[in-house]
């Protein structure tokens, strides 16, 4: 199984970037991960929220492939622990899933569209990170998953 993280505009601050890299690194010793970034939409400022999403969601519409399973990253998701988050990703990988595409929004969430075509919705937290932070935080989350699955020591109890 790939795991994509598909995500609109890219990640302004070094930090965060850094962050990214280095769970991007270390992940690749485990599962074959891409984190694929979609362009910001032009003249964005000039366009109310909605018709933002909407031309956000044909972008994210336009990557996705029939066959994949698509979990969004939304306020209104389930929230998991680190071990029930590893858990998900072991019944999918078990569950004959080409591709696992987890996928974060532009700073207004998701167009209709998007929401009919996902799977499931996934929450980090009942708390809101910017769209930009939730990249490394999940990041690290699907390596801390790796670690459990593998029983190895990152994660603690």
């Amino acid at each position: 199984m790939k795991i994509c993280l598909l995500v609109v505009g890219k990640t302004d601050t070094d930090y965060l970037k850094a962050g990214i890299e280095e769970y991007y690194k270390r992940l690749s010793r485990y599962i074959d991960y891409e984190m694929k970034v979609l362009p910001d939409i032009r003249n964005s400022k000039n366009m109310s929220e909605t018709l933002q999403k909407e031309n956000e969601g044909k972008l994210i519409l336009g990557t996705l492939a029939p066959s994949d399973y698509v979990s969004l990253l939304d306020e209104n998701g389930k929230i998991f622990s680190s071990v029930e988050f590893s858990d998900y990703l072991v019944r999918k990988m078990l569950g004959n899933i080409k591709r696992l595409v987890f996928v974060i929004g532009g700073p207004y969430g998701f167009s209709e569209e998007i929401y009919n075509r996902a799977n499931d919705k996934i929450s980090l937290s009942k708390m809101t990170f910017s769209h930009q932070m939730v990249r490394m935080i999940f990041t690290e989350q699907l390596y801390r998953a790796m670690t459990i699955i593998k029983g190895e020591p990152y994660h603690h109890k």
